[in-house]
């Protein structure tokens, strides 16, 4: 992010900060507008230290925009997600404030020591589908106690992408008729993403709990699911695996009753 003038500010907002959260949650298929900065391993502390400032000043002043999830992986990738109804949603008006606030200088240096950290950013919009998500409890992106999240991508092409989608009803359908134990959401590519694909997370208390409830899982669903996943990976060109876990730290949610 480049802050050198404030005329460009607003602009290199939009490229950086995280995205509005819209105040509905019962859309059928909600949308969440994706900020990914891929940070060199060896400059993680100092990017946290300056995202940790832009959560804790936000928090300060209580700033007057809707907030953000945040979550980091294993390659050191960070996801700032924020519920959208549509692209007018965006607003960076409290971002002026914050700036006015914490003073030009401090605002401007603090976006500067985020933008030395990374190598590559970019921001793109996801599509949750319910349809495809199981989570008999409810739908949430932050089961309480289980901030241990796996990605999987599956990539496909615009002519796989319906058949892929089929596929995956099946697996639901499966889970349902076992009862699995095993949440998870299911999100699909959109604008701004090269590619098609879905994106399954799933949340879980740490890695052992993963790896142990996910073998029973496995034995739960038995020899009937083998056929089911051979026919999804039929129309997936590649598997990509993200380990990450959830940073409330790098969080924003504002104070309303204020």
């Amino acid at each position: 992010m480049r802050t050198c003038k404030f005329s460009s500010v607003f602009l290199t907002l939009f490229m950086v900060v995280p995205f509005l959260l819209s105040a509905q949650d019962d859309d059928k298929n909600p949308m969440y507008w994706v900020h990914e900065d891929k940070v060199m391993p060896s400059m993680v502390a100092e990017y946290e230290k300056a995202a940790k400032m832009l959560t804790d000043k936000c928090q300060e002043y209580n700033v007057d925009m809707p907030g953000w999830i945040t979550t980091s992986s294993m390659d050191s990738r960070y996801l700032y997600v924020s519920k959208i109804k549509s692209l007018a949603d965006i607003n960076f008006e409290g971002m002026g404030e914050l700036r006015e606030k914490m003073g030009a200088e401090a605002f401007d240096q603090m976006f500067a020591d985020m933008n030395k950290c990374y190598t590559a950013h970019g921001d793109y919009v996801i599509t949750m589908d319910k349809d495809l998500t199981y989570m008999p409890e409810g739908i949430t992106q932050t089961p309480e106690g289980e901030d241990y999240r796996k990605f999987y991508y599956l990539h496909s092409t615009p002519a796989k992408i319906g058949k892929l989608r089929e596929k995956m009803l099946a697996i639901k359908e499966l889970y349902q008729n076992k009862g699995s134990k095993i949440s998870y959401r299911v999100y699909r590519s959109g604008f701004g993403t090269m590619g098609d694909f879905y994106m399954v997370a799933i949340a879980s208390k740490d890695a052992v709990s993963y790896e142990v409830n996910g073998a029973a899982n496995d034995k739960l669903l038995g020899e009937e699911a083998k056929p089911l996943f051979a026919e999804v990976m039929k129309y997936v060109t590649k598997l990509e695996q993200v380990t990450g876990a959830m940073r409330p730290d790098l969080a924003y949610t504002p104070n309303i009753s204020n």
